[in-house]
């Protein structure tokens, strides 16, 4: 199954004003890449989600996130959001805000 576009256009409007972001493809979906650095991205109709090791509990406690299991073992720092948690701006907005506070602390690639 493709990635939802519908989500990768609203994602899209949330980066939009950052000059450093890029979209690249990856793990059968897509990822916005800040400074070289993945934040988020899709699968199939998942949201992925860096957040980093310090709040990755704290990510794991909030409503439809799980951990990210890609490989078939968790990736700390890393979490899938159903559709349920972002099912309007403003939950997206808080996903992506969570993963730049992480992001931005790393060194550019």
């Amino acid at each position: 199954m493709p990635y939802d576009e519908g989500l990768a256009q609203r994602l899209r409007e949330t980066y939009e004003n950052m000059d450093y972001v890029v979209e690249k493809k990856m793990f059968g979906g897509i990822a916005f890449m800040v400074n070289g650095n993945m934040s988020c991205g899709i699968v199939n109709d998942t949201l992925m989600a860096r957040v980093g090791p310090e709040r990755y509990q704290e990510a794991l406690d909030r409503p439809h996130a799980r951990e990210m299991d890609f490989t078939g073992r968790a990736m700390k720092g890393f979490v899938f959001v159903s559709p349920k948690g972002i099912e309007n701006d403003e939950e997206l907005a808080s996903w992506v805000d969570l993963s730049l506070s992480f992001v931005s602390s790393l060194p550019p690639k």
